[in-house]
């Protein structure tokens, strides 16, 4: 009897050890979904202000922060540019894309020179970041993009630069 009660006590234990960590698991999954769900809506806030300033030269002169006077087209092409750019980083930073799946649509992104002016201009909104961040090293890794294209011979931007350790 003694040695079917400890079998019993251990038995107890494990599966409350075992509820415990499937607890757990429930919860970080949940807590994963929230980070998610808000990181989604404020994407979709976000995008919906860009589509609104677009849309009205108003509105689009309050996101004017640039250093350089710029026209309303212009300024509606930053937006877009910006709202490009914003799109691959939520991506990433829900976990749709890693990171050398996201240096592959800067690569993309960055072809284009209307995006590299918006890059050019928006500098001193990033020299605001902190360098530890994971936007301000992305910024970064979007302008060894750019340079490394400027100062490639090849026509076959595809290749230019060094791969990323992911």
């Amino acid at each position: 009897m003694a040695t079917q009660s400890s079998a019993i006590r251990r038995f107890g234990s494990a599966a409350r050890a075992g509820i415990g960590v499937a607890a757990h698991a429930v919860k970080e999954r949940g807590s994963r979904h929230r980070r998610r769900a808000v990181l989604t809506e404020q994407h979709r806030l976000h995008f919906d202000l860009l589509c609104k300033a677009m849309d009205d030269p108003a509105l689009a002169a309050v996101l004017n922060t640039y250093e350089t006077e710029i026209g309303p087209e212009k300024q509606r092409q930053y937006l877009f540019a910006n709202a490009l750019y914003i799109n691959a980083l939520y991506f990433h930073r829900i976990g749709a894309l890693n990171r050398a799946e996201l240096r592959g649509h800067f690569r993309i992104i960055c072809q284009n020179p209307i995006f590299r002016e918006y890059w050019a201009a928006t500098e001193h909104h990033r020299k605001s970041l902190p360098d530890s961040s994971d936007e301000a090293q992305l910024g970064q890794l979007m302008d060894t993009l750019i340079q490394d294209q400027a100062d490639a011979d090849a026509d076959e931007w595809w290749v230019v630069g060094e791969p990323d350790d992911e």
